[in-house]
């Protein structure tokens, strides 16, 4: 399953992400795996999430971060959450400007999560901004 925490710079976005985080962890039975760009969260969420540095695996575009979330589901049958901060950034600037790639990549992703692991992402886009095939995981 894949939400989206959409919204503009400076609205709470990752606020509302690092509740969730929290409400996770107290609430699954399995992992909770962050997914960063650098270690901004590390000093707000629990040492037992799992905080991953993206930076550290070189993963650029929407195939490489579908195929990067994949790997993490592959890697951990106990993971019930993955929380991703700032996908769009993620991705890289000429993926980030093609929407209908990123609604591939979110559907790649819900595809492979399935109903067993939630993904959720903040995503630095209005809401009025976004397609119909990226409205559907709101």
């Amino acid at each position: 399953m894949v939400k989206l925490i959409p919204g503009t710079r400076g609205s709470g976005k990752t606020k509302l992400l690092i509740e969730a985080i929290k409400q996770a962890k107290n609430e699954s039975k399995g992992n909770v795996v962050t997914v960063q760009i650098g270690r901004s969260l590390n000093s707000h969420v629990k040492h037992d999430v799992r905080l991953v540095n993206v930076e550290d695996y070189a993963v650029c575009g929407c195939e490489a971060f579908s195929g990067f979330a994949g790997g993490i589901m592959a890697s951990d049958y106990d993971c019930t959450h993955i929380f991703v901060d700032g996908v769009l950034r993620i991705v890289g600037e000429s993926d980030r400007q093609d929407m209908d790639k990123v609604a591939a990549m979110l559907d790649k992703i819900h595809k492979i999560s399935g109903d067993d692991v939630v993904v959720t992402l903040t995503f630095s886009a209005d809401v009025g901004e976004l397609s119909e095939k990226i409205k559907k995981y709101l």
